[in-house]
């Protein structure tokens, strides 16, 4: 574990020596200081419950770019074979870098709280719901984390992984609208995977132990897919 923190401090300082994270900073507190100033100041409703679904849907754009190089860059280097090579395992390696996006995503939560105090200055917030709508944020943006770290581990080029990044965010964003689609059984079946559908209860002020879980498990399963996919090209 001391291994994948080493890492992990690495991969911040250079989130931070990178311009990328810089514009992804800006371009998420802009969006959503406009969609806030839009939502609520224009109508003075005291509902935390809007900044959740407006953040959801920046993620889809900013998280491709906070993680399209965590691992591309490395192919892209040629610091690849000396990171395979190094001491540290893969799993550690891909660990340390997930830890890092994970920071960063937790730095987007807390700038993100201004909203909510400044709601807060008009009226009493529903804590509970703020809380678990924070929550909601967490979950799902660290989920967004795993599989933009997985799209980043598929290719060299980091455009590309942004672009593969996005377009599974994206997939992964539509699953509800296909499930109510589909209707039925199929369509109920599919829902069950909707990461949208997933936050409901969380926004609701609800704690719900399984759809926390569903969230844990999906970033386990995508951070093992990377590991999976750079141990591959470890042996090629």
């Amino acid at each position: 574990m001391r291994r994948a923190w080493a890492i992990c401090k690495k991969e911040l300082q250079l989130y931070f020596y990178s311009p990328i994270a810089y514009v992804a900073f800006a371009f998420y507190f802009l969006i959503s200081g406009y969609f806030f100033s839009m939502n609520f100041l224009s109508s003075q409703v005291v509902d935390v419950r809007m900044l959740t679904g407006n953040a959801m849907v920046i993620y889809l754009f900013v998280i491709p770019l906070l993680t399209m190089r965590l691992v591309s860059d490395e192919f892209r280097q040629g610091t690849d074979e000396l990171l395979l090579t190094s001491p540290a395992g893969i799993g550690e390696i891909i660990i340390g870098k997930y830890m890092s996006a994970f920071i960063v995503q937790v730095m987007l939560i807390i700038g993100s709280l201004l909203y909510p105090f400044i709601m807060s200055r008009y009226g009493d917030l529903d804590q509970p719901v703020l809380w678990m709508s924070t929550l909601s944020m967490l979950l799902i943006g660290i989920t967004m984390m795993a599989v933009g770290l997985f799209a980043s581990s598929l290719s060299s080029h980091q455009m590309v992984a942004g672009i593969a990044g996005f377009c599974l965010l994206l997939l992964l964003w539509m699953i509800d609208w296909l499930g109510e689609t589909l209707g039925g059984s199929a369509g109920e079946w599919i829902a069950q995977f909707s990461i949208v559908g997933r936050t409901a209860n969380f926004d609701k002020g609800i704690f719900d132990l399984a759809d926390f879980l569903f969230f844990i498990m999906f970033t386990i399963v995508f951070v093992m897919l990377s590991i999976q996919v750079v141990e591959r090209k470890r042996w090629r």
